[in-house]
């Protein structure tokens, strides 16, 4: 299909334009006018672009793109190697960073609470129609030992944990990625524990304090749903190939 009507579709999509974001989102990169093959990934590293190059794809989708807020502005070293590849091969990149977080079917939150079973409720900021962490409940309680070993399994990645190991948890509060700053306003809420990818160091003060159960079970680990979603229904809608790589970041 042509470039352009793919961009046209993903930003009907996505909707970049109604969340303040830290990077541009939509197509990043602009390769080959028509686009026959895909490569979707979490981050547009030079492993994810190799792997594109290799399968020949005209295009890459992820969640991690180029031209964060704040980064060094000069195509030098690992950006301008990144740069040249999608360029000498003609590849498109598009990224989608927090409008793929809260995509209420394809996004990384929606995804992560299908595959844990949370039967989502809305948005922790319930005053943010945008809010990016999402509450929700379990049909029945678990324990924090419970779903720890949930987490480990489905995501295939043992989370690290803190909450007494019999707690039951009825509420749960979630923000894939770096999503630890949020831990205070569930806790705020009287939700039960909260998931996120990440930890900081008083994260775990405030689950202490504040009597909240947290679990950090990896930022590539809860955000490489978003991405796989996306590419699936992309495949289904539109005449594209479409394959998802898994890079692997135990981070």
């Amino acid at each position: 299909m042509l470039r352009d009507k793919l961009t046209e579709y993903l930003n009907k999509l996505f909707s970049p334009d109604s969340i303040k974001d830290y990077c541009p989102n939509g197509l990043q990169v602009e390769g080959k006018t028509e686009i026959h093959k895909l490569v979707t990934g979490v981050t547009a590293s030079q492993a994810l672009i190799d792997e594109a190059i290799t399968r020949q794809a005209d295009a890459i989708f992820v969640h991690h793109g180029y031209f964060w807020k704040g980064e060094e502005q000069c195509v030098t070293g690992m950006k301008k190697r990144r740069l040249a590849s999608l360029l000498a091969h003609d590849i498109n990149l598009y990224a989608y960073h927090l409008p793929l977080d809260i995509h209420p079917g394809l996004g990384n939150n929606a995804q992560l609470a299908r595959i844990l079973d949370i039967q989502v409720t809305g948005g922790l900021e319930a005053a943010n129609p945008n809010s990016v962490a999402m509450r929700g409940r379990f049909n029945a309680p678990v324990t924090v030992a419970q779903l720890s070993e949930r987490i480990a399994l489905r995501l295939s990645k043992q989370p690290l944990v803190e909450g007494n190991q019999d707690k039951p948890i009825n509420t749960v509060a979630w923000c894939t990625g770096g999503g630890q700053g949020f831990i205070e306003h569930a806790a705020a809420q009287g939700i039960d524990a909260f998931i996120t990818g990440e930890v900081s160091e008083q994260t775990i003060h405030t689950a202490r304090e504040m009597g909240i159960a947290f679990f950090a079970a990896g930022h590539h680990a809860t955000e490489r749903y978003g991405a796989k979603a996306t590419g699936e229904h992309l495949a289904g809608q539109l005449d594209l190939t479409v394959e998802f790589v898994d890079i692997d970041n135990p981070a």
